[in-house]
């Protein structure tokens, strides 16, 4: 009985013990936690309105976009762009068969075999 009395007392002491050295780490930790927490809820909060940035010049892009349609300037400048690829091609094309009437009119001096 006796063995099982101090037993029960060293177990209540080292109980407090322990909650004793578990509120001085949480005492000495909690300033950390806290300094964390306010960086963390600081990077949120700037990520958010980097996100809300973003987003805004994403929906002008789409409105610009969005106008210059219903104005038909796209349609237009599209239009415009489609015939200067068109007369570069022609030209080009022109050019080479060009080249290739000189080239068949030119005297041919390729050697003849000798036999």
């Amino acid at each position: 009985m006796l063995t099982r009395s101090i037993s029960c007392i060293v177990l209540v002491l080292l109980t407090s013990l322990s909650w004793d050295l578990a509120a001085k780490e949480y005492k000495r930790m909690s300033p950390k936690a806290e300094e964390a927490g306010k960086i963390a809820r600081q990077t949120e909060a700037e990520q958010l309105e980097k996100a809300r940035k973003a987003a805004n010049a994403t929906q002008a892009r789409e409105q610009e976009v969005l106008e210059r349609q219903q104005s038909g300037e796209w349609q237009e400048s599209q239009r415009e762009k489609a015939q200067r690829q068109f007369n570069e091609r022609e030209s080009r094309e022109s050019k080479y068969l060009k080249e290739a009437r000189e080239a068949a009119a030119q005297d041919r001096k390729i050697p003849k075999p000798q036999s």
